[in-house]
């Protein structure tokens, strides 16, 4: 397994990456919202050269229009992965099962290649709210407070939410490494530059007298008179 973490607003713009593989920074929230750190999470990140992935918070309600806004405002570029965040807004409530179903197959219609686009939500909403058992690409699954690796259902899972350590959300994936990662991402190879040739070792300059008895030499070789 690899580690990664996952980071909002309430997080610093500059975290440590030490340690880290993948990084997850929430992007958007219903139709309207926008995480102000978003995009200096996300080039830490990049920087370190992690995984990446972006989340939008969903409400009940102009799924649609909220697929499109999240889309439009995240700041993800071909590789980064695409989450749909289901849990309960504040007041209570929380987006149907089938809201849910429509915003991640929006997404992936919106954003057919380049993405895998999946669904965070914790225990209780996967065991108790969702029917469906549909995620799109993957599952990320919140069951805090257990050892890391090992959530308490029965769906395969792909990012396992377990803790919560200096304010940060703590994951771990099911990949071995993040070359592993980055690969199931998609996310293009580097490009390799050519190592430079190296120019021609330098020819000391000769000096005058050098000269001299270099055209001696071929003057007597030749049979010339000798003129200097």
């Amino acid at each position: 397994m690899i580690n990664g973490i996952d980071v909002a607003s309430f997080q610093s713009e500059v975290y440590a990456t030490s340690g880290l593989d993948y990084v997850f920074v929430k992007a958007t929230e219903g139709t309207s919202y926008v995480n102000p750190h978003m995009a200096k999470q996300a080039a830490v990140a990049r920087t370190a050269g992690l995984g990446l992935g972006f989340y939008h918070f969903l409400h009940p309600g102009n799924v649609k229009a909220q697929a499109q806004y999240f889309v439009r405002v995240a700041t993800s570029l071909p590789g980064d992965m695409l989450v749909c965040d289901w849990e309960t807004v504040p007041g209570g409530t929380g987006a149907t099962n089938a809201e849910k179903d429509l915003f991640i197959q929006t997404v992936k219609e919106l954003r057919p290649t380049g993405h895998r686009v999946g669904l965070y939500c914790n225990r209780d909403y996967w065991i108790n709210r969702d029917h469906t058992s549909y995620c799109g690409d993957f599952l990320w699954i919140a069951d805090p407070g257990i050892p890391a690796g090992k959530p308490r259902i029965k769906h395969a899972w792909t990012f396992h939410q377990y803790a919560i350590k200096g304010g940060i959300d703590q994951d771990v994936a099911n990949f071995a490494s993040r070359a592993d990662l980055r690969k199931w991402c998609g996310y293009a190879d580097p490009v390799k530059t050519p190592a430079p040739t190296p120019p021609p070792p330098a020819t000391e300059p000769r000096t005058l007298g050098q000269l001299d008895r270099a055209v001696s030499a071929i003057e007597t070789k030749l049979g010339l008179p000798h003129l200097r």
